[in-house]
Formats: structure tokens, sequence, C-alpha cells
């Protein structure tokens, strides 16, 4: 299976006809930058730290480990007007497939600017842009090609000439993204916000073929509202499509304040689920306490594939602080 795997990775990034996907998370909402570079700052605080580990179909061997970790923070706080937003941000990011056969790593700049619409914020319109710089590596010593296979497995040697080295290709991308967020009391928050990935559709090649990378366009949204006096309900979802492959992911969680909610900073654990459509059912269960958000997801394959994938999903973990600020205002932002 591992064989079969790795040679069919290789095959797809060498033939310049393959359409391409992104990696993606489960967990589309604690990954800000990822989604939409209009997520840059925007958050109530001084500073945000998010990390996420995904490990997608982990019995064939490591099929896809995917890691980000990315910095933003608003800035220029006492240069513009009291109802707007600047954030910058940074983001590292790694994809690994068919046991680091195949790398990709990221490393991304995004700035955005939220415009205030009205005077106290509770309105704001955002645009981001983005720009990332990436490294693919084929590691073709841990791949087998078609000619090596024989009545007894891959033993024969093959006529290919890149064995036993590594294919490298690099090349720079560009990412915008606009963003709308509200609330109409301090206790709910609604947005909604279109972001494309790749807009210059950049080179990937590793022999003298190439293939343009498709652009990736995403429409997402989401919100929370109390729904009792500790307990608040909090819904998103997202249509994402690139070239001709393309998801749908809904769903929602509950919030229960399992601590006092009169202190600053109360104790909170979220429940819910989301489903992405024709092909996964995601339980999700969260924790909030002091300045972190912890969440952990499953993804209960539904589709074709869970056969294939010997019944196994993904395993996604996530984990964001926050650091307030001294004057903040406390006006709500997004979260799923």
């Amino acid at each position: 299976m591992r064989n079969l795997f790795c040679l069919f990775i290789f095959v797809a990034f060498i033939n310049s006809k393959v359409l391409s996907q992104d990696p993606h998370f489960s967990q589309f909402f604690a990954s800000p930058l990822t989604l939409n570079p209009a997520f840059t700052g925007k958050f109530d605080g001084k500073l945000r730290v998010a990390g996420n580990y995904r490990n997608q179909w982990p019995t064939i061997n490591r099929a896809f480990v995917t890691t980000t970790l990315s910095v933003d923070m608003p800035i220029m706080k006492s240069s513009i007007a009291p109802n707007d937003t600047w954030g910058v941000g940074v983001m590292a990011y790694s994809d690994q497939s068919a046991n680091s056969t195949l790398k990709i790593n990221y490393l991304t700049l995004s700035t955005a600017f939220h415009k205030g619409l009205d005077e106290d914020g509770y309105h704001q319109i955002g645009a981001a842009f983005q720009g990332s710089f990436s490294n693919m590596t084929v590691d073709v010593t841990k791949v087998n090609f078609e000619d090596q296979l024989t009545s007894a497995g891959f033993t024969g040697v093959t006529s290919e000439p890149f064995t036993n080295t590594t294919l490298k290709s690099s090349y720079l991308d560009l990412n915008a993204g606009v963003l709308y967020t509200g609330s109409s009391s301090d206790k709910n928050n609604f947005y909604a916000g279109i972001s494309i990935y790749h807009l210059n559709r950049p080179k990937q090649y590793f022999t003298n073929n190439f293939f343009l990378l498709n652009p990736r366009t995403t429409f997402h949204a989401g919100g929370f509202f109390p729904v009792g006096q500790s307990t608040r309900l909090h819904l998103s979802g997202l249509f994402s499509t690139q070239a001709k492959a393309s998801e749908t992911v809904i769903g929602g969680a509950m919030e229960f304040v399992v601590a006092d909610a009169t202190v600053e900073k109360p104790v909170s654990l979220y429940v819910g689920s989301w489903l992405r459509m024709n092909d996964a059912v995601i339980p999700y269960v969260g924790l909030e306490f002091s300045d972190f958000r912890l969440g952990l997801t499953y993804d209960a394959t539904i589709s074709s594939l869970k056969s294939a994938s010997q019944g196994r999903g993904g395993m996604e973990l996530s984990l964001i602080y926050i650091k307030k600020s001294p004057d903040s205002r406390g006006l709500p932002c997004p979260k799923f």
C-alpha cells in the first residue's frame, strides 16, 4: 500500500495536467490565516498565537500531516481611528504526504485593515493581502515506479532518470480577502467573508513540465448568540472551490460556562459537530481557560473512502492564545 501511495503522490506532482487541491483543516475556524487573510488582527487583544496539527488517514503510512503556527497583532492603535483596526501577521505552514515523501513548506506575511462602520466599532469591513514563499521537495528514494513492479513486488530496476535524489521547487504566492463583522450588542457577533488564494497562479514544477496552481475561493460565515444565562450557540460554515474540487462544511458548537461567569476570564466548555458534505462527520470538543482555547476534532468518514482508509479519519488539534489588552473595550469578535 505504501509503494502504491508514494507512486501516486509523485506522479500527481510531475504531471502537468493534474489538478491540485490545497491542504485544509476541519477546524477552519481555529486557523484564521489559512481561511482568510482578512482575519489578521481581528480579535480582542494585543497578540494572538494559533497552532494547528492535523493527521489524516494515519493508517496509510502517515498519508497527510499538516501543521501551522501563526502570530498576528493589531498595530498603530494610536495613529488610526479608535473604531478601526490594522493588523499584521506571520505564519509558518507545513504539509507532508506519504510518510514525508512530499513536503511543502510555506512562510506567509499578511496585513489587513478593518474600517469601522459605526462610531463604536461594532461593525467593521476589512480587506487584506497576504504574500507567501513556498518550497516543495520530493524524496525520490522513497518512491517506487511502475517499471519496477514485478511478480515479486517492486523489485525491478527503473529507467527513470531522477532516482536516489531529492527534487526541489519553490514559488511566490499572493492571496487576498475581505471580511465583514458585526454585533448588535456585546453578547453576540456575526461575520461573512470571501478569500482567494493563489491569485497569481504560481507555477509548480520538478522537471521540464509544470502546472499552474489553481486559485482557491472560499465563502465563509458564522456567528454566536446567547441561548441562556451561561450558554451560547456558535455556528459557522464554508464553501470552498479549487479547480474541479469543492467542499462544503457546516456545523456549530454549544458553549457552556462551567466556572463563575462574573469573573474576568471564565472557563468555558464547547461541544458540537461539523459536517463536511458527502465526506465526514466531525465531532468537536473544546475548552477555553485563561487566555487559551483548546480544540479537538476527529473526522469520521462516511463516504466511499471509508473502506480505503480502513475506517480511520483525521485527528486534528488546535490551540489559540490571545494576550488581552488592559484597555480592551470588550468588543465581540469571531470565534468559530
